[in-house]
Protein backbone atom coordinates (compact mmCIF):
# COMPACT_ATOMS: atom_id res chain seq x y z
CA UNK A 1 0.00 0.00 0.00
CA UNK A 2 1.00 3.88 -1.09
CA UNK A 3 0.08 6.94 0.18
CA UNK A 4 -0.76 9.81 -2.18
CA UNK A 5 -1.28 13.00 -1.13
CA UNK A 6 -2.82 15.97 -3.40
CA UNK A 7 -2.67 19.64 -2.35
CA UNK A 8 -5.11 22.22 -2.82
CA UNK A 9 -3.49 23.87 -5.86
CA UNK A 10 -4.10 20.25 -7.24
CA UNK A 11 -7.91 19.96 -6.43
CA UNK A 12 -8.59 23.90 -7.13
CA UNK A 13 -10.60 23.30 -9.69
CA UNK A 14 -13.08 20.14 -12.02
CA UNK A 15 -9.87 19.81 -14.06
CA UNK A 16 -7.94 19.10 -11.22
CA UNK A 17 -10.26 16.50 -9.73
CA UNK A 18 -10.18 15.04 -12.79
CA UNK A 19 -6.76 14.96 -13.08
CA UNK A 20 -6.18 13.36 -9.59
CA UNK A 21 -8.92 10.64 -10.91
CA UNK A 22 -6.94 9.71 -14.11
CA UNK A 23 -3.82 9.67 -11.68
CA UNK A 24 -5.19 7.84 -8.97
CA UNK A 25 -7.08 5.48 -11.80
CA UNK A 26 -3.55 4.06 -12.38
CA UNK A 27 -1.92 3.82 -9.41
CA UNK A 28 -1.76 0.09 -7.41
CA UNK A 29 -4.24 -0.67 -5.24
CA UNK A 30 -5.05 -0.87 -2.66
CA UNK A 31 -4.23 3.35 -2.10
CA UNK A 32 -4.61 5.46 0.33
CA UNK A 33 -5.05 9.30 -1.17
CA UNK A 34 -4.91 12.48 1.52
CA UNK A 35 -6.54 15.12 -0.17
CA UNK A 36 -6.12 19.42 1.35
CA UNK A 37 -8.69 22.21 0.78
CA UNK A 38 -9.41 23.09 -2.45
CA UNK A 39 -7.27 26.02 -3.69
CA UNK A 40 -7.37 28.98 -1.42
CA UNK A 41 -10.47 27.48 0.59
CA UNK A 42 -8.35 27.27 3.92
CA UNK A 43 -7.58 30.85 3.77
CA UNK A 44 -11.53 31.77 2.79
CA UNK A 45 -12.54 29.58 5.76
CA UNK A 46 -10.15 31.89 7.99
CA UNK A 47 -11.97 35.07 6.80
CA UNK A 48 -15.29 33.29 7.93
CA UNK A 49 -13.73 32.54 11.36
CA UNK A 50 -12.58 36.18 11.51
CA UNK A 51 -16.71 37.81 11.46
CA UNK A 52 -17.75 34.68 13.48
CA UNK A 53 -15.15 35.55 16.15
CA UNK A 54 -16.07 38.91 16.27
CA UNK A 55 -19.39 38.40 16.31
CA UNK A 56 -20.29 39.72 12.62
CA UNK A 57 -22.87 36.84 11.75
CA UNK A 58 -24.48 37.95 9.01
CA UNK A 59 -20.78 38.99 7.81
CA UNK A 60 -19.65 35.39 8.21
CA UNK A 61 -22.54 33.76 6.53
CA UNK A 62 -21.88 36.43 3.20
CA UNK A 63 -18.48 34.79 3.23
CA UNK A 64 -19.27 31.15 3.26
CA UNK A 65 -21.82 31.47 0.50
CA UNK A 66 -18.53 32.36 -1.61
CA UNK A 67 -16.99 29.44 -0.46
CA UNK A 68 -20.25 27.57 -0.91
CA UNK A 69 -20.39 28.79 -4.71
CA UNK A 70 -16.56 28.01 -5.49
CA UNK A 71 -17.18 24.49 -4.49
CA UNK A 72 -20.68 24.35 -6.52
CA UNK A 73 -19.11 25.54 -9.37
CA UNK A 74 -15.98 22.40 -8.94
CA UNK A 75 -18.94 19.96 -8.51
CA UNK A 76 -21.15 21.26 -11.40
CA UNK A 77 -17.63 20.98 -13.51
CA UNK A 78 -17.73 17.62 -12.36
CA UNK A 79 -21.08 16.67 -13.21
CA UNK A 80 -22.12 16.54 -9.38
CA UNK A 81 -25.05 17.51 -7.91
CA UNK A 82 -24.62 19.79 -4.84
CA UNK A 83 -26.99 16.59 -2.45
CA UNK A 84 -23.66 15.60 -2.09
CA UNK A 85 -22.37 18.22 0.13
CA UNK A 86 -25.51 19.77 1.27
CA UNK A 87 -24.79 18.07 4.87
CA UNK A 88 -21.47 20.01 5.07
CA UNK A 89 -22.72 23.01 3.94
CA UNK A 90 -25.71 22.83 6.50
CA UNK A 91 -23.47 21.86 9.47
CA UNK A 92 -20.98 25.29 9.19
CA UNK A 93 -24.09 27.41 8.27
CA UNK A 94 -25.66 25.82 11.50
CA UNK A 95 -22.66 26.76 13.53
CA UNK A 96 -22.66 30.38 11.68
CA UNK A 97 -26.37 30.57 13.22
CA UNK A 98 -27.03 29.35 16.37
CA UNK A 99 -23.59 29.03 18.34
CA UNK A 100 -21.47 32.04 19.76
CA UNK A 101 -17.28 31.94 20.56
CA UNK A 102 -17.43 33.56 23.95
CA UNK A 103 -17.39 29.91 25.63
CA UNK A 104 -13.95 28.55 23.71
CA UNK A 105 -11.07 30.73 22.48
CA UNK A 106 -10.10 31.42 18.65
CA UNK A 107 -7.69 28.24 18.40
CA UNK A 108 -11.07 25.87 19.56
CA UNK A 109 -13.51 28.23 16.70
CA UNK A 110 -10.45 27.99 14.41
CA UNK A 111 -9.95 23.86 14.28
CA UNK A 112 -13.87 23.44 14.52
CA UNK A 113 -15.16 25.67 11.40
CA UNK A 114 -11.77 25.90 9.19
CA UNK A 115 -11.56 22.06 9.41
CA UNK A 116 -14.90 21.94 6.98
CA UNK A 117 -12.44 22.70 4.46
CA UNK A 118 -11.04 19.33 4.01
CA UNK A 119 -14.69 17.90 4.75
CA UNK A 120 -15.53 19.51 1.64
CA UNK A 121 -12.94 18.74 -0.59
CA UNK A 122 -12.47 15.18 0.07
CA UNK A 123 -16.50 14.68 -0.31
CA UNK A 124 -16.73 15.66 -3.89
CA UNK A 125 -13.19 13.95 -4.54
CA UNK A 126 -14.62 10.96 -3.18
CA UNK A 127 -17.58 11.12 -4.97
CA UNK A 128 -16.26 11.97 -7.83
CA UNK A 129 -13.63 8.85 -7.58
CA UNK A 130 -16.70 6.35 -7.38
CA UNK A 131 -18.36 7.92 -10.31
CA UNK A 132 -15.64 7.41 -12.47
CA UNK A 133 -15.86 3.69 -11.62
CA UNK A 134 -12.88 3.95 -9.06
CA UNK A 135 -14.19 2.33 -5.87
CA UNK A 136 -13.15 5.04 -2.90
CA UNK A 137 -14.04 4.93 0.78
CA UNK A 138 -13.98 8.52 2.43
CA UNK A 139 -12.79 8.10 6.53
CA UNK A 140 -13.45 11.31 8.49
CA UNK A 141 -9.72 12.05 9.86
CA UNK A 142 -11.94 13.89 13.05
CA UNK A 143 -12.88 10.14 14.16
CA UNK A 144 -10.08 8.05 13.10
CA UNK A 145 -7.05 10.50 13.39
CA UNK A 146 -6.52 10.86 17.13
CA UNK A 147 -4.78 13.69 18.55
CA UNK A 148 -4.29 15.63 22.27
CA UNK A 149 -6.26 19.21 22.30
CA UNK A 150 -3.66 21.39 21.40
CA UNK A 151 -5.84 22.98 18.62
CA UNK A 152 -4.11 24.60 15.91
CA UNK A 153 -1.21 22.45 16.43
CA UNK A 154 -1.97 19.06 17.54
CA UNK A 155 0.01 16.26 18.41
CA UNK A 156 -0.72 12.64 17.16
CA UNK A 157 -1.75 9.67 19.37
CA UNK A 158 0.03 6.97 17.11
CA UNK A 159 -1.46 4.39 18.89
CA UNK A 160 -4.84 5.42 19.23
CA UNK A 161 -4.55 6.75 15.56
CA UNK A 162 -3.82 3.12 14.30
CA UNK A 163 -6.06 1.49 16.39
CA UNK A 164 -9.39 3.58 14.80
CA UNK A 165 -7.83 3.11 11.27
CA UNK A 166 -7.20 -0.40 10.86
CA UNK A 167 -10.32 -0.47 11.76
CA UNK A 168 -11.87 1.10 8.77
CA UNK A 169 -9.60 0.07 6.46
CA UNK A 170 -10.44 -3.54 7.52
CA UNK A 171 -7.67 -7.09 7.25
CA UNK A 172 -8.53 -7.21 3.70
CA UNK A 173 -7.81 -3.50 1.80
CA UNK A 174 -8.89 -3.05 -1.33
CA UNK A 175 -9.77 0.22 -3.15
CA UNK A 176 -8.95 4.04 -2.53
CA UNK A 177 -9.24 5.30 0.81
CA UNK A 178 -9.67 9.37 0.74
CA UNK A 179 -8.89 11.13 4.06
CA UNK A 180 -8.71 14.63 4.83
CA UNK A 181 -5.27 16.29 5.69
CA UNK A 182 -4.31 18.61 7.87
CA UNK A 183 -7.34 17.18 10.20
CA UNK A 184 -7.99 15.09 13.32
CA UNK A 185 -9.92 14.77 16.38
CA UNK A 186 -9.77 14.87 19.91
CA UNK A 187 -11.32 11.60 21.75
CA UNK A 188 -13.72 13.66 23.10
CA UNK A 189 -14.69 14.13 19.49
CA UNK A 190 -13.36 17.47 19.22
CA UNK A 191 -12.13 18.33 15.62
CA UNK A 192 -8.51 19.57 15.87
CA UNK A 193 -5.74 20.85 13.17
CA UNK A 194 -1.80 19.72 12.48
CA UNK A 195 -0.91 23.67 11.72
CA UNK A 196 -0.92 25.54 8.24
CA UNK A 197 0.40 23.16 5.66
CA UNK A 198 -0.01 19.84 7.90
CA UNK A 199 -1.59 17.58 5.24
CA UNK A 200 1.75 16.57 4.01
CA UNK A 201 2.25 15.30 7.92
CA UNK A 202 -0.94 13.95 7.81
CA UNK A 203 0.54 11.83 4.64
CA UNK A 204 3.73 10.80 6.33
CA UNK A 205 2.14 9.89 9.90
CA UNK A 206 -0.81 7.35 7.93
CA UNK A 207 2.48 5.48 6.10
CA UNK A 208 3.59 4.69 9.23
CA UNK A 209 0.74 3.77 11.02
CA UNK A 210 -0.06 1.65 7.94
CA UNK A 211 3.56 0.25 6.97
CA UNK A 212 2.67 1.65 3.56
CA UNK A 213 6.16 1.50 1.46
CA UNK A 214 5.88 4.61 -0.10
CA UNK A 215 4.28 8.44 0.04
CA UNK A 216 4.31 10.36 -2.76
CA UNK A 217 3.64 14.44 -2.79
CA UNK A 218 1.73 15.72 -5.85
CA UNK A 219 2.68 19.16 -6.37
CA UNK A 220 2.77 22.22 -8.87
CA UNK A 221 6.70 22.17 -9.21
CA UNK A 222 8.71 19.24 -11.18
CA UNK A 223 9.94 18.29 -7.95
CA UNK A 224 12.41 19.58 -4.80
CA UNK A 225 14.37 22.66 -6.14
CA UNK A 226 17.19 24.45 -4.83
CA UNK A 227 14.97 27.93 -4.10
CA UNK A 228 11.18 29.08 -4.38
CA UNK A 229 11.04 30.07 -8.15
CA UNK A 230 8.59 32.95 -7.26
CA UNK A 231 11.35 34.50 -5.55
CA UNK A 232 14.26 33.20 -6.73
CA UNK A 233 15.40 32.69 -10.71
CA UNK A 234 17.27 29.74 -12.25
CA UNK A 235 16.13 27.29 -9.83
CA UNK A 236 17.75 23.57 -10.42
CA UNK A 237 15.85 20.46 -9.26
CA UNK A 238 17.37 18.36 -7.30
CA UNK A 239 17.02 14.51 -7.67
CA UNK A 240 17.82 13.40 -4.44
CA UNK A 241 18.11 14.33 -0.64
CA UNK A 242 18.65 12.51 2.54
CA UNK A 243 15.95 12.37 5.68
CA UNK A 244 18.69 14.75 7.22
CA UNK A 245 18.75 17.34 4.31
CA UNK A 246 15.36 17.34 4.42
CA UNK A 247 14.60 18.14 7.61
CA UNK A 248 17.22 20.89 7.73
CA UNK A 249 15.26 22.39 4.67
CA UNK A 250 11.99 21.77 6.14
CA UNK A 251 12.65 23.46 9.49
CA UNK A 252 14.42 26.48 7.54
CA UNK A 253 11.39 27.17 6.10
CA UNK A 254 11.09 25.32 2.86
CA UNK A 255 7.78 25.26 1.97
CA UNK A 256 7.69 21.84 -0.28
CA UNK A 257 7.71 19.69 2.45
CA UNK A 258 6.18 20.35 6.40
CA UNK A 259 8.77 20.46 8.97
CA UNK A 260 7.00 17.09 11.04
CA UNK A 261 6.70 15.33 7.69
CA UNK A 262 10.18 13.41 7.82
CA UNK A 263 9.82 11.69 11.07
CA UNK A 264 7.55 9.76 10.90
CA UNK A 265 9.15 8.57 7.44
CA UNK A 266 12.71 7.80 8.67
CA UNK A 267 11.55 6.17 11.79
CA UNK A 268 10.58 3.05 9.02
CA UNK A 269 12.39 4.13 6.37
CA UNK A 270 9.78 4.64 4.21
CA UNK A 271 10.55 7.27 0.72
CA UNK A 272 9.02 10.46 0.06
CA UNK A 273 8.56 11.51 -3.83
CA UNK A 274 7.93 14.68 -4.59
CA UNK A 275 6.34 14.57 -8.16
CA UNK A 276 4.39 17.36 -10.71
CA UNK A 277 1.19 16.45 -10.42
CA UNK A 278 0.91 18.30 -14.27
CA UNK A 279 3.27 16.24 -15.76
CA UNK A 280 2.94 12.84 -13.36
CA UNK A 281 4.84 11.12 -16.19
CA UNK A 282 7.85 12.74 -14.57
CA UNK A 283 10.42 11.50 -11.88
CA UNK A 284 10.55 14.74 -9.85
CA UNK A 285 12.59 13.66 -6.19
CA UNK A 286 13.48 11.58 -3.85
CA UNK A 287 13.63 11.81 0.03
CA UNK A 288 14.99 8.62 1.49
CA UNK A 289 18.09 7.46 3.73
CA UNK A 290 21.91 7.65 2.75
CA UNK A 291 22.29 4.13 0.72
CA UNK A 292 23.86 4.75 -2.33
CA UNK A 293 23.20 8.83 -1.84
CA UNK A 294 25.62 10.91 -3.62
CA UNK A 295 25.54 14.81 -2.42
CA UNK A 296 23.99 17.16 -5.16
CA UNK A 297 26.16 19.93 -4.74
CA UNK A 298 24.00 22.67 -5.18
CA UNK A 299 22.99 25.28 -2.97
CA UNK A 300 19.88 25.34 -1.61
CA UNK A 301 17.97 29.01 -0.21
CA UNK A 302 15.23 29.05 1.75
CA UNK A 303 13.27 32.45 2.46
CA UNK A 304 11.27 32.94 6.14
CA UNK A 305 9.50 36.66 5.64
CA UNK A 306 7.61 38.11 8.67
CA UNK A 307 10.54 37.93 11.44
CA UNK A 308 11.08 39.42 14.06
CA UNK A 309 14.73 40.00 16.02
CA UNK A 310 14.42 39.90 19.52
CA UNK A 311 16.96 41.53 21.96
CA UNK A 312 16.64 40.22 25.96
CA UNK A 313 18.55 40.76 28.59
CA UNK A 314 18.24 40.60 32.43
CA UNK A 315 17.18 43.97 34.35
CA UNK A 316 19.83 43.05 36.65
CA UNK A 317 22.61 42.66 34.67
CA UNK A 318 22.62 38.77 35.60
CA UNK A 319 24.23 36.10 33.74
CA UNK A 320 21.64 35.02 31.41
CA UNK A 321 22.77 31.78 30.02
CA UNK A 322 22.97 30.78 33.67
CA UNK A 323 20.18 32.23 35.65
CA UNK A 324 17.13 33.20 32.46
CA UNK A 325 17.90 30.74 29.29
CA UNK A 326 15.31 27.94 31.06
CA UNK A 327 12.61 30.95 31.89
CA UNK A 328 12.82 32.17 28.40
CA UNK A 329 12.61 29.11 26.46
CA UNK A 330 9.56 28.23 28.34
CA UNK A 331 7.84 31.29 27.68
CA UNK A 332 8.71 31.17 23.95
CA UNK A 333 6.86 27.03 24.15
CA UNK A 334 4.13 28.60 26.31
CA UNK A 335 3.51 31.49 23.12
CA UNK A 336 3.83 29.10 20.30
CA UNK A 337 6.78 31.35 19.07
CA UNK A 338 9.29 29.29 16.76
CA UNK A 339 12.66 30.28 17.05
CA UNK A 340 14.44 30.23 14.42
CA UNK A 341 17.95 31.92 14.55
CA UNK A 342 19.45 32.25 18.24
CA UNK A 343 22.88 34.26 19.37
CA UNK A 344 24.15 34.85 23.04
CA UNK A 345 26.47 36.65 25.43
CA UNK A 346 27.23 37.25 28.44
CA UNK A 347 23.83 39.41 29.68
CA UNK A 348 21.89 39.05 26.12
CA UNK A 349 20.26 36.48 24.07
CA UNK A 350 19.01 37.46 20.62
CA UNK A 351 16.63 35.53 19.09
CA UNK A 352 14.82 35.46 15.64
CA UNK A 353 10.86 34.16 15.63
CA UNK A 354 8.23 33.82 13.11
CA UNK A 355 6.05 36.75 13.90
CA UNK A 356 2.47 35.61 14.86
CA UNK A 357 -0.81 36.85 16.90
CA UNK A 358 0.64 35.16 20.20
CA UNK A 359 4.01 37.77 19.92
CA UNK A 360 2.13 41.28 21.95
CA UNK A 361 1.57 38.32 24.79
CA UNK A 362 5.28 37.09 24.90
CA UNK A 363 6.49 40.76 24.61
CA UNK A 364 4.54 41.65 27.43
CA UNK A 365 4.88 38.78 29.79
CA UNK A 366 9.06 38.84 29.05
CA UNK A 367 8.81 42.97 29.62
CA UNK A 368 7.92 41.97 33.40
CA UNK A 369 11.79 40.71 33.98
CA UNK A 370 13.66 41.37 31.35
CA UNK A 371 14.51 44.60 29.12
CA UNK A 372 13.54 44.09 25.39
CA UNK A 373 14.42 44.99 21.97
CA UNK A 374 12.85 44.23 18.89
CA UNK A 375 13.09 44.47 14.95
CA UNK A 376 10.14 43.40 12.93
CA UNK A 377 9.68 43.24 9.36
CA UNK A 378 12.94 41.34 8.59
CA UNK A 379 12.96 37.93 6.72
CA UNK A 380 15.66 35.08 7.24
CA UNK A 381 17.74 33.62 4.50
CA UNK A 382 19.63 30.09 4.86
CA UNK A 383 21.66 28.92 2.00
CA UNK A 384 22.59 25.30 2.22
CA UNK A 385 25.54 24.19 0.85
CA UNK A 386 26.65 27.74 0.85
CA UNK A 387 29.90 29.20 -1.49
CA UNK A 388 31.26 32.61 -1.46
CA UNK A 389 29.32 33.77 -4.76
CA UNK A 390 26.14 32.89 -3.55
CA UNK A 391 26.93 34.78 0.29
CA UNK A 392 28.12 37.63 -1.48
CA UNK A 393 25.28 38.15 -3.80
CA UNK A 394 22.72 38.05 -1.20
CA UNK A 395 24.23 40.31 1.15
CA UNK A 396 24.93 42.67 -1.33
CA UNK A 397 22.76 45.85 -1.42
CA UNK A 398 20.87 44.64 2.33
CA UNK A 399 21.11 45.75 5.63
CA UNK A 400 21.96 43.06 7.28
CA UNK A 401 20.77 42.10 11.41
CA UNK A 402 22.52 38.81 12.14
CA UNK A 403 24.87 36.48 10.15
CA UNK A 404 25.37 32.76 11.59
CA UNK A 405 27.77 30.26 9.38
CA UNK A 406 28.37 26.55 10.15
CA UNK A 407 30.06 23.94 8.19
CA UNK A 408 26.86 23.54 5.69
CA UNK A 409 24.70 26.32 6.33
CA UNK A 410 24.62 30.45 5.86
CA UNK A 411 22.17 32.38 8.00
CA UNK A 412 21.67 36.23 6.97
CA UNK A 413 18.65 37.88 8.98
CA UNK A 414 18.54 41.30 7.05
CA UNK A 415 15.65 43.99 6.19
CA UNK A 416 12.52 42.50 4.13
CA UNK A 417 12.99 42.67 0.35
CA UNK A 418 9.25 41.64 -0.03
CA UNK A 419 9.26 43.78 -3.32
CA UNK A 420 11.93 41.78 -4.79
Amino acid sequence: MEVYKFGGASVQSAEGVKNLSCIVGKAEKPLVVVVSAMGKTTNAMEEVLRYFMEGEKEQAANRFSVVKEYHIRIMEGLGLGQERVASVFASVERILAEETPSCNGYDYWYDRIVSFGEILSTTIVNAYLNVQGIKSRFIDMRRSFITDNRHREANVDYELSRERLLKEIGTEPEGVYLLQGFIGGTKEGESTTLGREGSDYTAAAVANILDCKAVTIWKDVPGILNADPRIFGNTVLIPRLTYVDAVELAYSGAQIIHPKTIKPLQNKDIPLYVRPFGTPEAAGSVIKGNEGYTPHGIPVLILKRDQILISIRPKDFSFVLEESLAHIFALMHAYRQKINLIQSSAIRITLSVDNSRYFSGLLEELQKNYKVKYNDNLELLTIRGYNSEVVERESAGHTVYVRQQTRRSYKLLRESTAER
